[in-house]
C-alpha cells in the first residue's frame, strides 16, 4: 500500500514539474478562463468527436500522447481518449494555441518523414521508432505544449474530452464525489480530530 501511495505521489509530483516547465503562453487569468469556458462546453451534450484536427494529424498526436502516458497493465491515453480533449481543446477553450500548435505539428511530422521515409506517418512507426525519435523532439515546443495536453486530458473531468470512464482518476486513486468527508486520504485517515461519524458531531 505504501509503495501504491509513494508512486501515486510521485506521478503528482511529476504533473506539476511538466505543468511548471512547459513554455505555453497561458496565464492564470488565461487558464481560469479557459476552464470557464470548457465547463459551457461540456455541457453542450456533444460526443467525443474529432473536429479540429485531420485524421491524419489526430492519429500522429494520439500516438504521441500514448507514449507519454503509455498502456501496460494500466489504461494510458489511448484508452483515456485523451487526442478528443486535445481537439476539443484547441478548438474551443485553449484556441489561441491552435495555430501555433497546428504549424509545430506539420514541422513534427516532416521531420520524421526525413527520418523515417518510408513511413506513411508517426502513428505507423513500431513503438521502439516512435520512442527513438521522440527523444530526439522532447524541448521542443510541441513536444511540451503536447505532454502538457496529455497531461490536462488524463485528469480533467470526463466531460471535457478526455479522462474516459474515469481511467485517469483511477490511476491516482481519486475517487469522483459530489461531497467529500474527512479523511481524504492516506494521508490523514489517521488524523485524531476526525470522527469515524460525522453525525456524533451534533
Amino acid at each position: 500500500m505504501e509503495g501504491t501511495n509513494l508512486s501515486r505521489r510521485a506521478l503528482l509530483q511529476a504533473i506539476a514539474a511538466a505543468i511548471a516547465g512547459t513554455a505555453v503562453p497561458i496565464g492564470w487569468a488565461e487558464a481560469a478562463a479557459a476552464m470557464e469556458q470548457a465547463h459551457a462546453v461540456s455541457h453542450n451534450g456533444s460526443d467525443a468527436t474529432i473536429s479540429l484536427l485531420t485524421a491524419a494529424e489526430a492519429a500522429d498526436v494520439e500516438a504521441v500522447a500514448a507514449q507519454i502516458v503509455p498502456s501496460d497493465d494500466l489504461p494510458g491515453a489511448r484508452e483515456a481518449g485523451v487526442v478528443y480533449f486535445i481537439d476539443r481543446a484547441l478548438a474551443t477553450f485553449f484556441s489561441q494555441l491552435a495555430v501555433d500548435y497546428r504549424a509545430q505539428l506539420a514541422a513534427f511530422q516532416s521531420a520524421y518523414r526525413e527520418r523515417y521515409p518510408a513511413a506513411k506517418s508517426f502513428a505507423a512507426l513500431t513503438s521502439e521508432q516512435q520512442i527513438e525519435y521522440l527523444k530526439t523532439v522532447d524541448e521542443t515546443p510541441f513536444f511540451n505544449t503536447t505532454r502538457l495536453l496529455t497531461l490536462l486530458g488524463m485528469f480533467t473531468l470526463p466531460a471535457y474530452g478526455g479522462n474516459r470512464d474515469g481511467v485517469g482518476w483511477k490511476l491516482i486513486g481519486f475517487e469522483d464525489r459530489h461531497v467529500f468527508h474527512p479523511p481524504f486520504g492516506y494521508y490523514d485517515r489517521d488524523y485524531p480530530g476526525f470522527l469515524a461519524d460525522p453525525d456524533k458531531t451534533k
